[in-house]
């Protein structure tokens, strides 16, 4: 059984989750399932997931996936009654949009009534005009469904990130607990909304004195424009510069023991504040998310406590307007 802690289907926007976040918050009952969903819109999800892993679909992409079908289809496989081979094909609900139908509602130039009616058919469908379109990776969800879907209402796949986050996490067995290997679940509110600032503009380009207080300039972000978009959410002013991002937020955490998820860690050349060139968002069992260099993206790097280059470049860390539990 696929395992999502999200509310029902219709209330799933009003949830409170963690975007950009693909993970499963915890306490769910894998005996019996989700409450709010049904067996079989978990099972449709399940198959969107699959599909992805079979055509190679990252997981951001997997998400994508998921969060049209809640909008276009509630993850139900719809028959559509103006089309009358639809309705002798196994289906769950029936619609008349048009000619229509299956998890994703498309239409006749995307395939037969039979592919478009299977699950992992119609999710193979999806994905491959999803993966053809340029720069898919460093939008945001309502872009990147919408660059697929061309829909009326583009600004409503938004509502869906969150639950679609649970889902996709939930079938990768990520489980926002804090615990090792686990996702991220911060132990305060503020330090939640700082990361889920950051983690949500994931796949933006590292762009040298991008980034703001309302989000990429320039076409991305550069490590001290992602800090000073994350705290934004918050109300924190950050300096869009590392060593004064250090000055600014004495004292100092230099022992890793202590860095809880939410602080900023700093990286020097020389051991000294004058030699500080990166910043990151500490998540909590090694893990940060920041904007690494040119030509790369905004993106998680992982056991910075072990990899050689970040265990010699640590020279500490500072906490900014997020209190100690």
């Amino acid at each position: 059984m696929l395992l999502v802690l999200v509310g029902s289907a219709e209330e799933a926007n009003a949830a409170p989750g963690m975007p950009g976040v693909i993970c499963a918050p915890p306490g769910g009952d894998p005996a019996t399932g989700v409450a709010g969903f049904t067996a079989a819109q978990l099972a449709n999800a399940a198959a969107i997931v699959a599909a992805g892993a079979e055509v190679g679909a990252p997981p951001r992409a997997q998400v994508i996936a998921v969060a049209t079908s809640m909008q276009e289809a509630s993850l139900s496989i719809y028959a559509n009654s103006t089309v009358p081979e639809s309705m002798v094909v196994r289906h769950e609900r029936v619609g008349s949009d048009h000619d229509s139908v299956g998890l994703f509602q498309q239409r006749a130039s995307w395939g037969t009534v039979q592919e478009r009616m299977d699950p992992r058919t119609s999710a193979r469908l999806f994905y491959e005009r999803l993966l053809a379109t340029p720069g898919w990776e460093s939008m945001p969800l309502t872009e990147a469904a919408q660059s697929v879907q061309v829909s009326a209402l583009p600004d409503a796949y938004a509502r869906w990130e969150e639950p679609a986050n649970a889902v996709v996490g939930s079938a990768a067995g990520v489980v926002c607990t804090g615990a090792p290997g686990s996702g991220v679940l911060a132990p305060n509110p503020q330090a939640q909304i700082v990361i889920d600032r950051a983690m949500g503009q994931q796949g933006q380009p590292y762009v040298w004195a991008g980034g703001n207080a309302d989000g990429p300039t320039m076409g991305g972000f550069d490590c001290s424009g992602l800090m000073v978009y994350a705290f934004a959410g918050i109300g924190v002013g950050v300096p869009h510069q590392t060593q004064a991002i250090w000055a600014a937020f004495q004292p100092a955490i230099t022992d890793p023991a202590q860095i809880q998820p939410g602080d900023m860690v700093l990286f020097s050349s020389n051991g000294r504040p004058n030699g500080i060139h990166h910043v990151g968002l500490y998540l909590g069992d090694g893990r940060m998310v920041h904007a690494p260099e040119t030509g790369d993206v905004v993106k998680v790097a992982d056991d910075i406590w072990n990899a050689p280059y970040w265990k010699r470049e640590f020279i500490g860390a500072v906490r900014a307007g997020v209190p100690t539990p």
